[in-house]
């Protein structure tokens, strides 16, 4: 059974179970879905709206796969969806997500309409708890492919979790916070989350740096 016959089979067992049912009889996985081998960012948009595969389905207002340009240079990776963005269904809501904007456009000279922005974990974490290993481990295969079909000449992560699951590294952030890492035919380059800066202020002007690295590269 593959992958996306798998998805399926959640799918169709979380609903069941959210309807009260213990036990059903057998059925019928059908080839022909949309969660066949996504050809499209579409299409993996699409499987990533619809998915049930961990307990974050239940609580969520809705998954979000990503906004932005489909062939950016660059991509940023957030960890995990906030609280105002899963009300709001905008990956800048938030005091957070105006301030990675102003980064944006104030020093990278983007438009956010310009870069392709994506969380590693698609849905608001339960009661703000932090996301599992196996809540990553039913979303990361939507991440890599969006890597793939985007192919990024950078990819920035906001953070030492996104850091730490894009790249299955967690060593100490502050030795790699900054640093160019080849990763997947890109340029990585971990740097603080928006929120980290917004507590502490006084590490926007390494953040600066940090953003002067990444535009050299674009």
């Amino acid at each position: 059974m593959n992958s996306f016959q798998n998805l399926v089979l959640l799918q169709n067992l979380y609903r069941l179970r959210a309807f009260g049912f213990e036990y059903v009889d057998h059925f019928n996985i059908n080839e022909k879905t949309t969660f066949e081998t996504p050809r499209t960012l579409g299409e993996l948009n699409s499987n990533i709206s619809t998915c049930h595969l961990c307990d974050l389905s239940k609580a969520r207002t809705q998954s979000m796969g990503g906004y932005g340009n489909q062939n950016a240079d660059l991509m940023i990776i957030d960890f995990s969806v906030s609280q105002a963005q899963d009300e709001q269904n905008f990956h800048y809501a938030g005091r957070s997500g105006e301030t990675l904007k102003k980064m944006i456009e104030n020093v990278l000279l983007l438009s956010i309409n310009d870069v392709f922005i994506s969380h590693a974990i698609k849905c608001k974490p339960l009661k703000s708890s932090p996301p599992s290993s196996s809540e990553w481990n039913s979303c990361k295969n939507y991440l890599f492919s969006q890597i793939d079909f985007i192919k990024p000449k950078v990819i920035v992560t906001l953070g030492h979790e996104s850091y730490a699951k894009l790249n299955a590294d967690e060593e100490n952030f502050e030795s790699v916070r900054g640093h160019v890492i080849d990763f997947m035919g890109a340029k990585l380059i971990p740097i603080y989350h928006p929120q980290h800066l917004l507590r502490n202020p006084e590490l926007k002007k390494v953040t600066l740096t940090d953003l002067k690295t990444i535009k050299s590269f674009l």
